[in-house]
């Protein structure tokens, strides 16, 4: 199958007719991506629901439906700038294999904002030429070769692929379509036949009376396994609901803390924090003042202390000298006479004369030194003191507590930006209360699910009861022989149909464990860490061996393996299934680093399959990206949705945002 062309008109933020070529080609060559780039909100994934509205109408499980009926869908999906006489339409032009042909579909629903009987009307032209008759059988056609079950392996989104890549088992919707491409949905369908078979064989061989007592235990029988479908169903819109109101829950969470209200519910605990910081600094600047109120000013006049310390210590030097002079012309004169009692000779006696005037001469000197200044020999000691030991302490401390105010201001600067930062009591109102009502969603949510499941749970139970109670009327009133044989036969069918189901389920999943380990290896860039992928057939859960054969934690990956794991399952999923069919991503490279977005546009997205259109942000396929894909010849066409706030409309233009 291929997409040629998707009409929308008036159709969510589309406003009047957009027509937009899908050909997978560029000036007669095959290239597989049809590139679509758009801000958030700008109508991407309107695309992807055109797309499932056109296949599956009343079935389709668009992004804005919810719980809503198809009527009230189709209502709240019209642009709101549309007259209420204009129609609303969506339609596709595809080509599709019939009977080793190609031929060209153009399949088309419209409706206006009053949607007659809450339907829409279904239009499909083969080959140009109305087809009446395909219309009437349409969704039993569209099972053939696009079954609902498996539609999220070929049109699927980001956060598909988030939520398969954070759980242990796949999502609902992923474990019916691994369901439905293993085949195991048709060996419950034969069982159902053959209850239906069986419950005729014995209405055969009844009495008129028997008969009529069977009729109404058939007539409950088939009311019962009505309620139980029906339950089963909305089960599956409440579970589906669960899972977007849980979404909602940690968007909303994730709001409350990125713009505020996390660090508004701490705003006291950062208030005391600031609080604490300004009292130690002022601790420490204060007691820099207390230093600065002491000696520490006259470091400022440290050369004049120098000066004084060297003025006093001359001074001391000279009152020394003096002192010093006195006592040697003492010593010196009783020296003198000593000597000249030693008839000693003249010239002996001079020498030692003039030696002791030469000394005494020096002396002399000293004392009578200039020191203009008087009284700075005193202060020696003290000046000593102060520069050796007080000023250096002083100065060492002081720095210290500099360095700590620092340090504190610095901290409580951090602090009262973050306080800064907090959201305002009205907006962290109402981050609380959105995030409130969320949980209380998600909360009503889950309590609808349990009460579901219970439903479920009893209609089983009666169903079984019922059946109990049939098996016993046919034990008690029909003929033991003919019974016997049908029932005996029936329970081999059955036992028959189980193995089946098994060897089935085995052969199927083998294939794709291989199909996905191949995909993984392929995508990833260690080769080395993925030896074998193995697929639980309970629940379908993946595991991973190392080439060592030891079981690889899925925690132990990193949260981009995890995503190329859960793509990995996807696309093996999509090739098992043998549809050759387009692939629509919506969202493709959220929360994938630049490694692995690499990986993913080298080697996935050329190759996912013959027809590949890509929904993104500017962010997800940026420059270097859309530029790899061109010089790969990848890209057929490129696309730029725009939308305008002021008109509330997206317009079509040609182009990616570079």
């Amino acid at each position: 199958m291929i997409f040629l062309e998707l009409v929308l008109q008036n159709f969510g933020p589309y406003r009047g007719r957009h027509v937009i070529n899908l050909q997978p080609e560029w000036e007669g060559e095959n290239r597989p991506i049809i590139l679509f780039g758009g801000m958030n909100g700008g109508g991407k994934t309107t695309l992807m629901d055109a797309i499932r509205l056109v296949f599956y109408g009343p079935r389709a499980l668009c992004s804005k439906r919810g719980n809503l009926a198809y009527g009230e869908f189709l209502k709240q999906a019209v642009n709101s700038q549309t007259p209420l006489t204009e129609e609303t339409c969506v339609e596709l032009v595809f080509e599709h294999v019939v009977d080793w042909e190609k031929v060209r579909f153009r399949v088309q629903r419209k409706w206006t904002r009053q949607p007659k009987n809450g339907k829409d009307t279904l239009g499909i032209l083969r080959e140009e030429w109305p087809d009446e008759g395909l219309k009437k059988i349409w969704d039993e056609w569209v099972e053939g070769f696009l079954p609902l079950g498996i539609s999220n392996l070929f049109l699927f989104d980001g956060e598909q692929v988030k939520e398969l890549a954070e759980t242990d088992e796949p999502t609902p919707a992923v474990a019916e379509a691994v369901r439905a491409l293993l085949g195991l949905e048709l060996a419950d369908r034969l069982e159902i036949d053959l209850d239906i078979l069986v419950s005729r064989k014995r209405k055969d061989i009844a009495e008129a009376k028997q008969r009529q007592d069977l009729d109404v235990i058939d007539k409950k029988l088939s009311q019962q396994k009505e309620d139980l479908a029906t339950a089963e169903a909305e089960l599956k819109l409440a579970q589906e609901y669960w899972e977007r109101t849980k979404l909602n829950q940690e968007r909303a969470a994730e709001r409350f803390r990125l713009e505020g209200g996390k660090i508004a519910a701490e705003s006291q605990q950062l208030e005391k924090q600031v609080g604490d910081l300004k009292a130690s600094a002022e601790a420490a600047r204060q007691e820099m003042r207390d230093i600065a109120a002491g000696v520490m000013p006259l470091a400022l006049i440290e050369p004049l202390l120098l000066s004084a310390r060297s003025q006093g210590e001359k001074e001391l030097r000279a009152a020394q000298a003096k002192i010093a002079l006195d006592v040697l012309l003492q010593r010196d004169s009783r020296l003198l006479d000593f000597i000249s009692n030693l008839d000693l000779d003249g010239v002996k006696l001079d020498k030692i004369q003039g030696f002791l005037a030469a000394e005494n001469q020096s002396l002399r000197e000293d004392s009578l030194a200039d020191v203009p200044w008087g009284g700075a020999g005193e202060l020696v000691e003290q000046l000593d003191n102060l520069m050796r030991v007080l000023l250096p302490g002083f100065k060492r401390r002081s720095r210290v507590l500099l360095n700590q105010a620092q340090q504190l201001e610095a901290q409580m600067e951090t602090a009262e930006k973050q306080l800064a930062l907090a959201a305002s009591p009205e907006a962290y109102s109402k981050l609380e209360k959105d995030l409130k009502k969320a949980q209380t969603e998600a909360g009503k949510a889950a309590v609808d699910v349990e009460f579901k499941k219970r439903r479920c749970r009893e209609l089983e139970g009666e169903i079984a009861k019922t059946k109990k109670e049939l098996d016993n009327y046919i034990k008690d009133n029909f003929d033991r022989r003919n019974a016997d044989n049908l029932i005996v036969k029936a329970a081999r069918v059955k036992e028959t149909l189980k193995l089946f189901r098994e060897q089935l389920t085995l052969k199927k999943l083998n294939k794709l464990e291989n199909e996905v380990g191949d995909c993984f290896r392929y995508l990833l860039h260690k080769s080395d860490l993925v030896h074998r992928v193995a697929i639980h057939h309970h629940n379908f859960s993946i595991s991973l061996y190392d080439p060592q054969g030891e079981l690889l934690p899925k925690h132990q990956l990193s949260a981009g393996e995890k995503q190329l794991l859960a793509i990995a399952f996807l696309w093996g999923l999509a090739k098992v299934s043998g549809r050759h069919l387009p692939v629509v991503i919506d969202t493709p490279l959220s929360r994938l680093d630049s490694e692995h977005r690499q990986n993913l546009v080298e080697k996935y997205f050329p190759a996912a399959s013959h027809q590949v259109i890509l929904l993104s942000t500017d962010t997800e396929i940026g420059h270097n990206e859309v530029v790899n894909l061109r010089e790969r010849g990848a890209i057929a066409r490129e696309y730029l949705l725009e939308y305008n706030a002021a008109e509330r409309e997206t317009l079509v233009k040609d182009g990616y945002f570079w």
